[in-house]
């Protein structure tokens, strides 16, 4: 059997926690960013987990990550 491809774009948006859960990143921080409020900036800044439904695709396009 060969190995499994890394989807590289995947690999790029998408990391793996200690614990198995993929974390992800906000949208909404790149530009045009005079018009978000402060809070929601800092808010944007931290990641996130992706939602339960979305685990198992995800993870099939990062396996060795």
């Amino acid at each position: 059997m060969p190995k499994m491809k890394t989807n590289r774009g995947a690999a790029k948006r998408f990391s793996k926690t200690a614990s198995g859960k993929i974390k992800r990143g906000h949208a909404f921080t790149s530009h045009i960013l005079t018009s978000k409020t402060r809070k929601n900036k800092r808010q944007l800044r931290d990641g996130a987990c992706i939602a339960a439904v979305d685990q198992k695709n995800v993870a099939r396009l990062i396996p060795y990550k």
